[in-house]
């Protein structure tokens, strides 16, 4: 790097161009984050009472 001034202003100019979410957008995604990690937490607390319920089938059997 032969001209730090010169990497600042570049740093500068490009940190302008960023075009950030919309408020609207950041809400959606918010949203679909929330909505799969509830659907993700009720999928594995059903296969846990699936699993139990067949743990505790194979366990009254004896196998």
């Amino acid at each position: 790097m032969k001209n730090p001034l010169k990497f600042i202003q570049d740093v500068k100019q490009e940190a302008f161009k960023i075009s950030w979410p919309t408020a609207k957008e950041t809400l959606q995604g918010a949203l679909m984050v929330f909505a799969m990690a509830v659907l993700a937490s009720l999928f594995f607390l059903l296969l846990d009472q699936v699993l139990k319920f067949f743990l505790e089938i194979i366990l009254r059997v004896g196998l």
